[in-house]
C-alpha cells in the first residue's frame, strides 16, 4: 500500500550521523544543481542515494569528497562542524570514493593498485613485503576469497575482481565512510551478488556506506535507508522497511508519492 508523503519521515536511530549535511546549495553558472539538501549516514549502515539521471547525486557526492565545494549549508563529522576544501580534506576525516571508472591500473598488480600514491617505504626502496602484508590483511578482514593472489595484474580480474580491488583500497586507509557510484553497473548477476555481499559486510564492519545506484532491487536488498534526491532537493530520507518500491519509483520520478496530491518534501520529511 503506499504510503501518504507526510509520513515518509527520517525514522532513524537516535545514534549520531558520522556524517551531516544540513541545507547544502551548489550552483555552475546559473544552474542551481543542489538546494538545501539534508543528508544523514550513519555507521554501521548502508544509505542508497537514489534519483533520477540530473536530480544532482553525482554533485551531492562530489562535494562530500571535496571535489566540488559547497557554495553554502553545513557539513558535520562526527557531530562536529567541518570544512572540507578539497579531497584530501575528505580523506583525513575517512571519507572514500569509489567511481566507476575504478581508477585502477591494468598493468600494475593488486598490491600496488591498492596502494597507488600511498606507497610505503622510503622513494628509493619500497616497502613491498608490507604492503603486500596489509593488502592481504585487508582482503581477508572482507572476507574476499575470490583473489588467489594478491599480485595478479589487475587486467587480467574479472569485474567483480577489480571491483572489489577498488572497494578494498577505499577500506586499507582506516576509512569511515566509504561512498560506492554504481558498484555493480557492469557485472553479471554472480559478480553483483559478490559486491552486493561485499557492499553488506563492510556495514557490518562498522563503516558507514553511501551505495549510489539505480537498481532498487539493489537498493532494498542491501540497504538500511534511502536518500531520494529530485531535480536538486532532497525529497526524503527513510528506513528501507517503511517504504515500498513503488513509494521510492513515485518519489524518484514526481518529488512525492502520489496519493492526495501529496507534496515533496525537504530533508527532515517535513511537506514543502
Amino acid at each position: 500500500m503506499s504510503v501518504p508523503a507526510t509520513e515518509l519521515s527520517a525514522t532513524h536511530p537516535s545514534d549520531q550521523p558520522l556524517l551531516s549535511l544540513r541545507g547544502v546549495h551548489k550552483s555552475f553558472g546559473a544552474v542551481q544543481v543542489l538546494q538545501g539538501v539534508d543528508l544523514d549516514v550513519r555507521a554501521g549502515q548502508v544509505t542508497a542515494l537514489v534519483g533520477d539521471n540530473g536530480a544532482g547525486k553525482s554533485t551531492l557526492i562530489k562535494g562530500v569528497a571535496g571535489i566540488h565545494v559547497f557554495d553554502s549549508g553545513d557539513y558535520f563529522f562526527e557531530g562536529e562542524p567541518v570544512k572540507v576544501h578539497g579531497p584530501k580534506d575528505a580523506n583525513a576525516l575517512g571519507i572514500e570514493v569509489v567511481y566507476q571508472d575504478l581508477a585502477l591500473c591494468d598493468n600494475l598488480d593488486v598490491v600496488q593498485n591498492m596502494f597507488l600514491g600511498r606507497e610505503m617505504g622510503p622513494r628509493v626502496r619500497l616497502d613491498e613485503t608490507t604492503m603486500e602484508t596489509r593488502a592481504r590483511e585487508t582482503l581477508d578482514g572482507l572476507s574476499v576469497r575470490t583473489l588467489q593472489s594478491v599480485r595478479t595484474r589487475v587486467a587480467s580480474l574479472s569485474g567483480g575482481q577489480r571491483q572489489t580491488v577498488a572497494i578494498a583500497r577505499a577500506v586499507l586507509w582506516n576509512s569511515k565512510i566509504v561512498i560506492l557510484d554504481e558498484p555493480t553497473a557492469a557485472l553479471g548477476v554472480a559478480q553483483t551478488e559478490q559486491v552486493l555481499r561485499l557492499v553488506r559486510r563492510l556495514a557490518d564492519r562498522g563503516l558507514g556506506v553511501v551505495l549510489i545506484s539505480h537498481n532498487l532491487n539493489e537498493v532494498f536488498q542491501v540497504a538500511d535507508d534511502i536518500a531520494v534526491l529530485y531535480l536538486g532537493h532532497m525529497v526524503a530520507q527513510v528506513r528501507k522497511d517503511d517504504v515500498t518500491r513503488a513509494d521510492v519509483v513515485e518519489l524518484i520520478t514526481s518529488g512525492a508519492t502520489q496519493r492526495d496530491g501529496a507534496a515533496p518534501m525537504n530533508g527532515n520529511g517535513v511537506a514543502r
